[in-house]
């Protein structure tokens, strides 16, 4: 059976993997220090006008940290011109209100800043930079210049006891939208899981001062709370669909149907220095891989919920089964279910004084990836 390919419609261009802060939980790939031949600033315009071509209309500036780019203002110029909704997804260090400016006056739509703590202590730490400080400034000024200020916190183990501290730091820098994101665990999340990972009880708890928050600030600020993978007994769908909806393209111009799918083996991704976008998006093997229901194995293949969250997420099969083929563990219906017990009893019985979290930085980067 031909499966129908739709066009792509949100396009996250992750513009470098350099970065000045150093988050145990960052979702870049481990050996990130091995991907130094950034796509030079003629290729992401020519990707910028393919994917628009194709039909995207949302487009995500990421990394690392974007704002590292030199090229930042000119590529936001030309997504304006494209006709692109275009968000910048920084750290919001080292971003000052001349930069915010200029910005603005390219075209860009949306700035999402993040916050790694509601303490200078707590945030300085987690980023391996004093950076807090500077963070609300950045908030402020985004505020300031009339953009929706979009305050993002990953939430963990180091940080969800702040809860109430998070939420009223939202509301003291006048956020229009906060995004609470339970930590997905692949990258540097996955490494340090044992040490991030909450108990259930803390989840609870969270997750129910975030839903008074959130009734509380209605139509005020808009909250959105990702919920965690480890305590449901259903999985998130894979991309709203893989190769259906989101298209990355990594800093050294690797196309790829999830921001963690290059750790897959076998996928074969194209990178855009040799194809184009509508050639790798129709016809490539990697974004062909998992399109549709012929790959699915029981439990999925017969499951009458598969349309709704597609066998779950692969990197996250591969990474606790070591098999990407096989329904996401977190369902409650996997065979392979018991291993997210394992991971939750890893997570209570780990000792920070025996296994420190190890920070993303490049050092780790090169000796991880040797």
């Amino acid at each position: 059976m031909t499966t129908l390919i739709t066009p792509p419609r949100w396009l996250l261009a992750e513009l470098t993997y350099a970065c000045p802060l150093q988050c145990p939980y960052c979702s870049n790939p481990l050996d990130y220090a091995n991907y130094k031949n950034e796509l030079a600033t003629d290729d992401w315009l020519r990707v910028l006008t393919q994917a628009r071509q194709m039909g995207a209309v949302q487009l995500g500036f990421s990394g690392g940290e974007p704002l590292l780019r030199n090229d930042l203002t000119e590529l936001v110029a030309h997504a304006k011109v494209l006709g692109y909704y275009s968000n910048l997804i920084t750290s919001g260090y080292g971003l000052t209100e001349e930069k915010i400016t200029q910005l603005k006056n390219a075209g860009l739509d949306h700035i999402q800043v993040s916050m790694q703590a509601s303490s200078q202590e707590l945030n300085d730490y987690l980023a391996g930079t004093s950076s807090f400080e500077d963070k609300k400034q950045v908030a402020r000024w985004v505020k300031k210049q009339g953009y929706p200020m979009v305050l993002c916190v990953v939430l963990h183990r180091e940080n969800i006891h702040q809860m109430a501290d998070i939420l009223a730091m939202a509301e003291e820098l006048g956020a229009d939208y906060l995004e609470l994101a339970n930590t997905q665990y692949y990258g540097w999340a996955h490494l340090n899981r044992d040490l991030l990972l909450p108990t259930k009880a803390q989840f609870i708890q969270a997750e129910a001062l975030a839903q008074a928050f959130k009734e509380k600030v209605a139509g005020k600020m808009k909250v959105y709370y990702v919920v965690p993978d480890f305590y449901e007994d259903r999985p998130k769908a894979c991309m709203n669909g893989w190769g259906t909806t989101f298209l990355t393209i990594a800093p050294d111009g690797v196309a790829l149907p999830c921001h963690s799918a290059r750790q897959l083996p076998g996928l074969e991704c194209p990178n855009v220095k040799d194809f184009s976008i509508e050639a790798i998006w129709k016809e490539s093997k990697a974004f062909n891989f998992f399109r549709g229901d012929e790959w699915m194995q029981e439990p999925c293949r017969s499951c009458d919920e598969k349309g709704k969250d597609f066998g779950g997420c692969h990197c996250q099969a591969y990474l606790l089964t070591g098999d990407m083929h096989q329904a996401d563990p977190v369902c409650s219906k996997s065979p392979h279910h018991g291993v997210i017990q394992q991971a939750i009893d890893a997570a209570h019985n780990a000792s920070r004084t025996e296994q420190p979290l190890v920070f993303r930085n490049s050092k780790n980067a090169r000796l991880l990836s040797n």
